[in-house]
């Protein structure tokens, strides 16, 4: 059903598809959504409690609410118990949404959201980020996929339950959430003060390129986006589209059926594009009754990439001869089918029915899937953010002046090194950008150069004459267009 993802704390991303998906922070969860079918679903059947099982958990209310020192709320307890029960599956996919979080899970998957727009995931008791969603406050302030969140507004998440930690991200536009980021890399942790605004979930943006290469960025699989993609394909093929790179980087899954229709379109019938494997290793293959292309394709990926979007990364790889190219994706090999009748009150289980595989039969799960053609972005792409409260001058040495040569390089002042020793060449590289940049030319950066190197930095970032691994894939798809026609 992959239609209820995990409760990222998405932070509202909306994802995904329930393959994936992971919470957001709307709280949705990674579910891989439905099933491809209903044989699957045959095992989320369940059976009542033993006397000797129903008797334990009465007792156990009953005796809190007779003898706990404080008033107690009936309902939390059994939220309690139900959540402690997900939790006691070990299982980051798997997890219970009370009532509210549930609406809100709803709300994202199907158009948009308030919050900060970032999918995450709970991993050995840590919130982490599967990816911002594109166009979000949590992408313009930089957070990364692999990201992990340490605090919010300075309460720690740590080993807090998923939905407890999305609700805490959450809020309404306009008001501010004070994230503390672990980043792989960095020795310190990294603040970021990030607005919540709504974030609206188009998830298909569609170019064409020059020598007729289209490009189709696929940013979730929301139940839309299989109608979207096959718009946009169209109308870039009435173009004379002669190659297509396909972006699913940073894309955190979705709709198991919506990612199986859009395979389809480059799949040949017959094919298969994905396997789903239940816990009695009874497997239900899905097979394409679609065509292929006679254009060549190449598809994007990084450690973003997830669930659904490694689905079709694997079938096109694996059936239609696609080109795989960028970085090594996420790794979530499971599905998860959400359950919101059953309870009676509005709440909603997700839980993980089966694992899916590659069409070669690859379980991908914390692993990956490695592109055919490895490209990585500048080190500029990935830099934290400076600490404002401190200003950084000459013979200073800290990872705050690393970031900043980092970024001085990237945008082209030279500062020499990058080792976070605040030398005399780094010196001249800051009073070279305050210049450019109608600041006062100091060569101390201060908080409001510290901004304006950021500011320029994100221009940089979202020029695509810098995005090596778009490039590569234009490239690649370039020279198979033209091997094509020499061997005509």
């Amino acid at each position: 059903m992959l239609k209820k993802s995990t409760a990222a704390f998405m932070i509202v991303a909306a994802l995904l598809c329930g393959s994936l998906l992971t919470l957001a922070v709307t709280g949705y969860a990674h579910v891989f959504g439905e099933a491809a079918s209903s044989g699957v679903a045959a095992i989320a059947q369940t059976s009542g409690l033993s006397d000797k099982e129903s008797q334990k958990l009465g007792t156990t209310i009953d005796l809190i609410e007779g003898n706990y020192y404080q008033e107690v709320d009936r309902q939390k307890l059994i939220d309690g118990a139900v959540n402690g029960m997900m939790e006691a599956l070990g299982d980051p996919y798997s997890n219970y949404m009370g009532k509210e979080t549930a609406e809100k899970f709803e709300e994202s998957i199907e158009g948009s959201f308030s919050g900060i727009g970032a999918e995450v995931s709970s991993e050995n008791g840590n919130v982490v980020v599967v990816s911002p969603i594109k166009g979000s406050p949590a992408e313009k302030a930089g957070i990364k996929a692999k990201d992990i969140i340490l605090s919010v507004n300075g309460e720690s998440l740590a080993g807090m339950d998923l939905n407890d930690a999305v609700n805490k991200i959450r809020g309404p536009k306009g008001s501010e959430a004070t994230l503390m980021i672990q980043r792989a890399g960095t020795t310190d942790p990294i603040k970021y003060v990030i607005t919540r605004d709504d974030v609206k979930l188009e998830t298909v943006y569609a170019k064409m390129g020059s020598d007729k290469i289209g490009v189709i960025e696929v940013t979730q699989f929301s139940l839309n986006t299989a109608d979207r993609f096959k718009e946009e394909l169209a109308n870039l093929e009435k173009q004379g589209m002669k190659g297509l790179v396909i972006d699913v980087r940073n894309d955190p899954g979705g709709v198991l059926p919506i990612v199986i229709e859009m395979a389809e379109q480059f799949v040949p019938a017959g094919k298969t594009i994905v396997q789903v494997e239940d816990k009695d290793k009874a497997r239900e293959v899905s097979k394409s009754k679609g065509s292929s292309k006679k254009y060549p394709v190449a598809v994007l990926i990084n450690k973003g990439s997830a669930s659904a979007s490694e689905i079709l990364a694997g079938a096109l790889q694996q059936s239609a001869g696609a080109k795989l190219i960028g970085e090594n994706s996420f790794g979530k090999g499971t599905v998860q089918t959400s359950f919101d009748k059953q309870l009676g009150d509005g709440s909603l289980l997700k839980i993980t029915i089966a694992k899916w595989l590659t069409p070669n039969g690859t379980w991908i799960h914390g692993k990956g899937i490695k592109p055919d053609i490895a490209v990585a972005q500048p080190d500029y792409f990935s830099v934290a953010p400076i600490n404002k409260s401190v200003k950084l001058q000459y013979n200073m040495n800290s990872t705050d002046v690393k970031n900043a040569q980092i970024m001085l390089g990237g945008l082209g002042y030279k500062p020499g090194r990058k080792d976070g020793y605040f030398d005399a060449a780094t010196k001249e590289a800051v009073k070279k950008f305050q210049s450019a940049s109608k600041l006062s030319v100091t060569g101390i950066i201060d908080a409001k150069t510290a901004e304006a190197l950021e500011s320029a930095l994100v221009k940089a970032i979202q020029n695509p004459v810098n995005d090596n691994q778009l490039n590569k894939a234009i490239a690649e798809v370039g020279q198979e267009i033209k091997a094509a026609a020499a061997n005509k």
